[in-house]
Order: structure tokens, then C-alpha cells, then sequence
């Protein structure tokens, strides 16, 4: 599980909660049924509105996405496996890396790794690669905006529902202490149209961004691993340039962890 997002929503939910109480709001006012169902269900019915179906069947998935650890190999990890097949490629020839296929479970990287057996140039391998990286960028983007258009209606339908609200509590001003107490109702549609928006929609479309970025980057890496072993580069030439994807403390971690701390130059 991504605990940041869980961990995100429950300090998210603390800070309302504590701060209605430090003002002297009793969190029961959020109890208001016809509040949720003009921001949850009127958000819900923008988005179906706006995306094609096709799109919003993705919506169960991408709240996975967004509550898991991604599966996708690590650069550390790739590291030291190209640096293996680099070996293998030199001394065997790249034939003898048919063998390693099984073993790979990414089917990116398997894709790539078969190319460059099969006997495919560089150049092909690359545009391949690339334009399936793009294709998958833009397909997340995609999906991220979904998120970032629920984002922008809560707040709208919020104010919406505090219209609401007015017109019933302005309708009977005969009862002055009533009339506050739907007043200060009305604007619960506001306050979780808000929080809806910004805490919970628009930092789940950056999630799902920032997801997708590391994502291609690593891909980016395999598309370098897979091109570096075909040329035959040797393997510690191969570390060092792969090592510059990763943060420099990262690197010197793996060179330790490879050579015994000797500093990998990126």
C-alpha cells in the first residue's frame, strides 16, 4: 500500500476536525445529507458528463493506482542486472541472453531485451521503446485529469449548495435563532466542496502524475540498459551511466553496495 496517501487523508481529516473544534464547531454539522449529495454526487455527475465512458471505467483503477506501491523495477535494481547481461553479451554473445528472458517479468523491458536479440538495430529499438513511453504518458495524463477536473467542480458545486442552502433558510426568517443555525448549514456544502477539491481530487491527479513520471523515467533507464548491452558496452561503463538517473547519495549507496564504496561518477 502507498501509505502517503492514506497517511495524507487522515492528517488531512485531523486538521479539519481539530481546527472546527479550536473555533468552537461541533463536527456533527458536517452530518448533512444534503450537503454530501450535491458535492459527491453532483462532482460525480460533472465528471461522467465530461469524460467519455471508456475513461470513467478506469476510475475504480486509478484509486489503486493511487493506494499502491507501484511493481515497477527500481533503477537500483536495473543496475546491477544490465551490468549481469553485459557480461553474459561479451563473453557468450547476445543470443546467449535468450536464456535470461524467462526470467523477466516487466513486460516492457522483456519487449525490449527480445528486440535486441532478435537482432533488431538500435535505432529501432529505441523509436519503439520511446513511442511506447510517450503513448503510455499520454494515456495517464489522461487519466490524472480526471481527477483534476473533479477537483475543480467540488468547490464550484460547494457554492452551489450554500446557494441552496440560503434560498431554504431565507425562505422562513420568522424564527432569527433558526435562521443562523441554516445559515451557518448552508455553508457546509462550501466547506466540503473545498476540502473535497484540494485535499482529496487534486492532490490525487498530482499522485497519479508523479506516478507516471517515475514510471518513464525507469522505462527511459531500461531503454538505455537494453541499447548500452547491445552495443556491448562493458558493464562498468554501463553502471556509470545508468547511475546518473539516480539521486547522488542514491549512487554512492549502490557503488558501495557494489564495490565496497568506491564512488560511482556520474
Amino acid at each position: 500500500m502507498d501509505k502517503t496517501s492514506l497517511i495524507g487523508i487522515l492528517l488531512a481529516i485531523i486538521a479539519v476536525g481539530v481546527g472546527m473544534f479550536m473555533k468552537g464547531v461541533s463536527p456533527t454539522v458536517l452530518i448533512n445529507p444534503a450537503a454530501i449529495l450535491i458535492i459527491l454526487l453532483g462532482t460525480a455527475a460533472a465528471v461522467v458528463i465530461a469524460f467519455p465512458t471508456s475513461e470513467i471505467k478506469k476510475v475504480p483503477k486509478l484509486f489503486g493506482i493511487i493506494f499502491k506501491e507501484q511493481k515497477t523495477p527500481t533503477i537500483q535494481e536495473l543496475i546491477p542486472l544490465f551490468s549481469d547481461w553485459a557480461q553474459v553479451a561479451r563473453k557468450e554473445g547476445l543470443l546467449a541472453l535468450e536464456a535470461k528472458l524467462a526470467d523477466v517479468e516487466d513486460p516492457f523491458l522483456k519487449s525490449g531485451l527480445l528486440m535486441a536479440v532478435d537482432g533488431q538495430n538500435a535505432e529501432f529499438i529505441r523509436d519503439v521503446m520511446s513511442e511506447e513511453i510517450e503513448a503510455m504518458e499520454e494515456r495517464h495524463q489522461g487519466s490524472a485529469s480526471i481527477f483534476t477536473q473533479a477537483g475543480t467542480y467540488a468547490p464550484t458545486l460547494g457554492v452551489l449548495g450554500a446557494v441552496v442552502g440560503l434560498i431554504a433558510a431565507l425562505s422562513d426568517m420568522s424564527d432569527t435563532d433558526a435562521l443562523g443555525h441554516a445559515i451557518s448549514a448552508a455553508f457546509v456544502a462550501t466547506l466540503m466542496g473545498i476540502f473535497t477539491g484540494y485535499v482529496l481530487w487534486h492532490p490525487f491527479a498530482n499522485k497519479l502524475k508523479r506516478k507516471s513520471k517515475h514510471e518513464a523515467l525507469v522505462k527511459q533507464v531500461m531503454i538505455e540498459g537494453v541499447l548500452s548491452v547491445l552495443e556491448g558496452q562493458a558493464p562498468k561503463a554501463i553502471e556509470q551511466k545508468l547511475a546518473t538517473y539516480l539521486p547522488v547519495t542514491e549512487r554512492n549507496k549502490l557503488d558501495a553496495a557494489v564495490t565496497g564504496g568506491e564512488s560511482v561518477n556520474g
